[in-house]
């Protein structure tokens, strides 16, 4: 029987030695790792959405972890936006198990093996950074509301920055192939995904909303109206802030853009310019599909926050709020901002939100007929080029033999047809030669 030489031996000691130490190197100490349970009472001041709320001791001023509900016993882990002294607002910035709730007695574990969890009274996990063993050796919440997971030699693992919810702060990015995306929120009681996007393509960052029959997101706006790329591939956008000492403002807050294979990469937008320290900004996409900017300055008075841009905006020469898909609901015209009459086959009516399009009863020939507008645009038809040239007959019957069609719009002088499957607004035009015609029920 043979035995290993001392100098394997020794070998194998050390090499173990060696893994140990890097072991040991790589876990979080015992006094950085913690528990937090969500119990106990709630917090005083008002925040987004009339929620209730426990802090957590994870903070960087203005921002803090909380766990908060809309409705009982269904808690996220968000980040909020604020500061006690102003009295003002709470905004929540971003959160970790959206539309995942947890309840009562659920804990947030950061342990030695370097993971950050989120879990159920009863230990079921609901959410996870998935960074165990893989280096972690602390947790910090920077200034800039970026929550980061780092080695020993300071790299961050894990940053909450590449996880946005509905919100950029200053200096995170939206990055290309939809890495990374702005989903809007549902509701304001249901924090769950909701119908509107925002997403990097190669050549724009591009809007879309989710309709309830459409078998496929609908394009409603583009980054045309900031910025344009002729050539390369957009790769992120950044939401940034910058002193300026020009024209008399004091910053400027910018969308940067990078651009590769382009003999030009960079770029940017200047969105607006606030005559104050605008570094506490955020940009968020809404409930309803607007984008607005939000920012934070409590040396005024209590009201600390102010909406700084507006994308759609009553006073924007860009967009108005007639092309927001929802902005007359489920069917309406839309005419300087107004929701102005809800069409029907006998006319325009007057508007009100129960206006809604007529239920087919089937989808045969004989079932249905269109009534006709004029100078009129979907939604969609503004950054979409839709189908053909064809012939306006084609476009019909494209549409009637499409169950799921409730009307079809065509441009005279280019011949081109978009399908609706879902209607919503409807903005009123001087061209006369935008038609749209909607499906009606032969009897109704």
């Amino acid at each position: 029987m043979s035995y290993p030489s001392p100098f394997i031996l020794s070998f194998v000691f050390l090499f173990s030695i060696s893994i140990s130490s890097f072991i040991a190197q790589a876990s979080v100490p015992i006094n950085s790792t913690f528990k937090y349970v969500n119990e106990g009472e709630f917090g005083p001041y008002v925040v987004e959405y009339d929620g209730n709320y426990r802090t957590l001791p994870i903070f960087a001023s203005p921002f803090q972890f909380c766990f908060y509900n809309t409705t009982p016993n269904a808690y996220t882990l968000a980040l909020r936006m604020a500061t006690t002294r102003s009295e003002s607002l709470f905004r929540w910035v971003w959160e970790a198990n959206r539309g995942k709730p947890v309840g009562e007695n659920a804990t947030l574990t950061f342990g030695t093996d370097g993971n950050l969890v989120l879990a159920h009274a009863d230990g079921r996990v609901t959410w996870q950074t998935g960074t165990a063993n893989k280096g972690v050796v602390g947790l910090r919440l920077l200034p800039t509301g970026n929550l980061v997971l780092y080695d020993s030699k300071g790299k961050f693992i894990w940053q909450s920055f590449d996880y946005p919810t509905d919100t950029l702060l200053v200096g995170q990015s939206l990055r290309a192939g939809g890495v990374t995306k702005l989903v809007s929120r549902a509701s304001e009681a249901d924090n769950s995904d909701g119908k509107y996007s925002l997403v990097t393509e190669p050549k724009r960052l591009a809007m879309y909303y989710k309709g309830t029959n459409s078998p496929k997101p609908i394009l409603y706006a583009t980054s045309s109206v900031w910025f344009t790329i002729d050539k390369g591939s957009l790769q992120n956008v950044t939401l940034t802030c910058s002193p300026d000492t020009d024209e008399g403002y004091a910053y400027n807050l910018i969308l940067d853009y990078y651009v590769s294979n382009s003999q030009n990469p960079s770029g940017n937008r200047i969105l607006v310019r606030p005559k104050y320290n605008s570094t506490l900004t955020f940009l968020r996409l809404g409930i309803d599909g607007n984008i607005r900017l939000y920012t934070y300055y409590d040396k005024v008075d209590w009201r600390a926050w102010e909406v700084t841009y507006t994308l759609f905006d009553r006073d924007s020469d860009e967009e108005t709020e007639c092309q927001l898909p929802e902005r007359c609901g489920k069917f309406g015209l839309c005419e300087d901002n107004q929701c102005v009459a809800c069409p029907s086959p006998k006319g325009l009516m007057g508007w009100s939100k129960d206006c809604a399009p007529l239920k087919l009863s089937g989808c045969g020939v004989n079932d249905f007929h269109y009534y006709k507008l004029e100078g009129v645009d979907h939604f969609m038809s503004k950054y979409s080029n839709g189908d053909g040239p064809m012939k306006e007959k084609q476009c019909s019957d494209k549409c009637s033999k499409d169950c799921k069609c409730l009307g079809y719009f065509y441009h005279t002088l280019e011949s081109r047809c978009w399908i609706a499957y879902d209607l919503n607004t409807l903005t009123k035009v001087q061209n006369s030669t935008h038609l749209a015609y909607i499906k009606a029920p032969n009897k109704y």
